[in-house]
């Protein structure tokens, strides 16, 4: 489904005050029954990793961490069985895995004798219970798996999900008998960047000459396909020419003039249409 310009910003702003949980998903599909619920799911991501981002810093003031630190420890002395980091977080408009994180290595600078190491902070959230304290343990875990947005289970889900795209662009290339090299070959011969998958024999779509193939599992907003541009696309687009980009749930055609002239000049087709790949590797092979 191709949402509309108008479409998007109703959903996007519908998201302004909605916390990055999965009961506010479920209300989200309540009040759009008609999108899908990975397409609702992928802009309320990223709707709030642009919220995140704006606010980041006053989260992060050493006034603001001990506060929610000396939050956190009277409301677990008082229930500790009480899901209070995910209350503190969905309060403070902060994402809970990122609360977590805080919680966490403020807890282990007070209990430990050296600052715990960034490695060692991402070990404990992935697996919280090698955190010391049972208690603080319980509530991580709540945050992480009541976080739509990030945390190492979010993680996990947008790495299987671009995987899935992968193997599925993989499968009708063969099927098409299309010759092509993956991005593990394009790195064992020194591509520092790679596309997710050059074709070694170019093909023809709606009047555009097609190099490379890269699929994006996510919402291609205005925002992202500057920074995909700026980012990927130019260097894919000088080394190896033009091409075809996908997005795995849909794109909005009402994209500004200036990010859609930018993508059609780099002969990167699909920007104001983006195709799932099934439907791209069809328009391929017509």
């Amino acid at each position: 489904m191709i949402l509309t310009k108008a479409q998007y910003e109703e959903i996007a702003q519908c998201l302004v005050s909605v916390p990055p949980t999965r009961q506010s998903l479920r209300k989200l599909k309540q009040r759009f029954p008609s999108q899908s619920q990975a397409t609702l799911l992928s802009i309320f991501s990223q709707e709030y990793q642009k919220h995140i981002k704006r606010t980041h810093g006053k989260h992060h003031t050493s006034e603001a961490i001990e506060s929610y630190y000396q939050r956190y420890l009277n409301g677990v002395v008082k229930n500790g069985a009480a899901p209070v980091l995910l209350d503190l977080a969905n309060e403070v408009d902060y994402a809970p895995s990122l609360m977590a994180r805080l919680i966490l290595e403020r807890f282990l600078q007070e209990h430990e004798e050296t600052a715990p190491s960034k490695s060692v902070i991402n070990s404990m959230l992935r697996d919280p219970s090698q955190i010391p304290d049972g208690v603080l343990a319980n509530q991580v875990y709540q945050c992480i798996v009541n976080d739509c947005c990030y945390g190492p289970l979010v993680d996990c889900i947008k790495h299987a999900i671009g995987h899935e795209h992968e193997v599925l662009l993989r499968d009708l290339l063969l099927e098409k008998n299309l010759s092509f090299l993956d991005e593990d070959q394009l790195r064992a011969k020194g591509y520092d960047k790679t596309p997710d998958f050059i074709l070694q024999v170019p093909v023809a779509v709606e009047g555009h000459i097609i190099h490379w193939i890269e699929s994006k599992a996510s919402f291609g907003d205005e925002c992202s396909h500057h920074a995909y541009l700026h980012d990927q696309f130019w260097s894919y687009w000088n080394r190896d020419g033009i091409s075809q980009c996908c997005s795995g749930w849909c794109g909005t055609p009402g994209l500004s003039d200036s990010s859609a002239s930018a993508s059609q000049s780099a002969g990167i087709t699909g920007v104001r249409k983006h195709f799932l790949p099934g439907i791209l590797m069809k328009c391929v092979c017509k």
